[in-house]
């Protein structure tokens, strides 16, 4: 009996001091748990203090955060700095809201960041003013890169190959990214863009360079493999001999040379299938888009609902061949445009159809003429 009662002591014991074992290590489990979300939560804190200095300088937080939000967890940021920069440049308040809500990263800049990139573009840019009006359409070509050193040397690189301010001023506004790829990507498709020009016979390496780049500022961020299949595909498609070829790329065929492959490939082919099916030949699909090689942009569905359309409102395939510049319209545009022209007593089927793609302005002086 003794043993016995010895015995359940002992495994009292021991099993009260598992049990109480197993409940401390799970309260410790349990903190730990518990402490986790607090962590978390923590760490990915927006900054209250930067909400109410952008609120108070009337920034759209909405669709600040919704942009970049990983700045409104930085614990130093410059939108003071930044906005008694931009005031002494000229820039209103509300400019400088609208640049923070649409592209809150440049709070991020320091003083000393801004001056010095400010200068580097007055190397381009005739004032101020115009710098400010760029900011404001596309804030993201100031504030996307704070490499000043290599935004300096590709700008003093782009002008030993002959570009005016006017090209560099495009390149800043549409293409942003050429001024913060590495100098020497910049330089391999300068280098490349030369070798092209010489194998075909030109003996003007920068002349050419400077004419591909003016008509399409976005070869600058492109690989050079896909210019090169797009040049290869430009020659093969429509067999080009080397001076065709040499004036299409540098003319009217530039815009075309920055488009994936397979997309150019893929529109030409709907093109040419969707024109032979109503009648024109090879030769006629050729040299309708090496007339106006933009064409190739148009993916399938916009094509072919275009075509489709001005061929329901008794339009002459012949006239489109003749005047492909109006495949530009939207569909929307293109719909109105007949409609109203009908209604005013105009033949289209015999008439000539390129006010389809008149300016606004220049159309609706037509049509004052045509009521009379």
């Amino acid at each position: 009996m003794a043993s016995r009662n010895l015995w359940y002591v002992r495994s009292n014991f021991l099993f009260g001091s598992r049990c109480w074992m197993i409940r401390y290590s799970a309260e410790i489990f349990l903190k730990s748990v518990s402490l986790r979300p607090f962590s978390v939560k923590c760490a990915n804190a927006e900054n209250e203090d930067l909400l109410n200095n952008l609120l108070t300088m009337g920034v759209d937080i909405s669709k600040a955060r919704k942009r970049q939000p990983g700045v409104f967890r930085r614990m130093v940021t410059n939108e003071q700095d930044l906005k008694m920069f931009l005031l002494s440049k000229g820039a209103s308040e509300e400019m400088i809201a609208s640049i923070i809500s649409r592209y809150p990263r440049s709070i991020t800049r320091t003083s000393e960041n801004l001056s010095k990139r400010w200068d580097l573009w007055r190397m381009i840019m005739t004032s101020d003013l115009e710098i400010v009006n760029i900011l404001q359409r596309s804030p993201e070509s100031f504030f996307r890169s704070n490499n000043n050193l290599n935004l300096e040397n590709n700008i003093k690189f782009l002008y030993t190959v002959g570009l005016t301010r006017k090209c560099l001023c495009r390149l800043l506004t549409s293409a942003p990214r050429t001024f913060s790829n590495s100098l020497d990507l910049n330089k391999q498709m300068v280098e490349f863009l030369q070798e092209v020009c010489l194998s075909l016979g030109h003996n003007d390496p920068t002349d050419f360079v400077k004419k591909v780049i003016s008509k399409n500022p976005f070869i600058l961020i492109q690989s050079i493999k896909r210019v090169k299949t797009n040049i290869e595909f430009l020659q093969s498609t429509f067999n080009l001999n080397k001076g065709e070829l040499l004036l299409l790329i540098c003319g009217p065929g530039a815009g075309i040379l920055d488009l994936s492959n397979d997309y150019a490939q893929k529109n030409y082919t709907n093109i040419k299938e969707k024109l032979l099916s109503l009648g024109c030949t090879d030769e006629e699909v050729q040299k309708f888009v090496l007339s106006y090689p933009d064409m190739i942009y148009l993916a399938e569905k916009k094509f072919n609902d275009k075509i489709d359309n001005l061929i329901q409102e008794n339009i002459h395939v012949s006239q489109i061949l003749e005047n492909p510049r109006i495949l530009d319209s939207s569909l929307s545009t293109l719909k109105t445009r007949i409609k109203e022209l009908v209604v005013a007593g105009y033949d289209l089927s015999s008439s000539n159809i390129a006010l389809l793609s008149w300016s606004q302005k220049r159309y609706k002086t037509k049509m004052k003429k045509l009521y009379g």
